[in-house]
């Protein structure tokens, strides 16, 4: 592991040395508050990060969105009778959230 570290801490000093570290965007600024990467490991978060950017999300994303969301409608809701299809929403997507994060954790195993 240490080697590991040693080759890349290289490569970094390598590319600060060239230049290639410069100008880069949000060069200078604060990282962005990213409260929901705490809850991932680093380098799923990172990895989300980046396919967000290039507007490519994963399905467990997609379906955590819509997942707050529908927690949102159903909280947000006073009516009873009217809370009740949005909960069944809410389980729906509670259950296809839970089997993509399943997925993604098998595969990467």
């Amino acid at each position: 592991m240490r080697g590991w570290r040693t080759l890349v801490e290289r490569q970094i000093r390598k590319a600060e040395a060239e230049g290639k570290l410069s100008g880069l965007a949000g060069e200078g600024k604060p990282l962005p508050h990213r409260p929901g990467d705490a809850l991932i490991d680093a380098a799923d978060a990172a990895g989300f990060r980046i396919m967000a950017e290039a507007g490519a999300l994963p399905e467990e994303i997609r379906l955590k969105t819509q997942l707050d969301e529908a927690r949102a409608a159903w909280s947000a809701e006073p009516d009873a009778a009217a809370r009740k299809p949005l909960m069944a929403r809410v389980a729906d997507l509670q259950v296809r959230y839970e089997i993509a994060r399943e997925a993604r954790r098998k595969f990467l195993r």
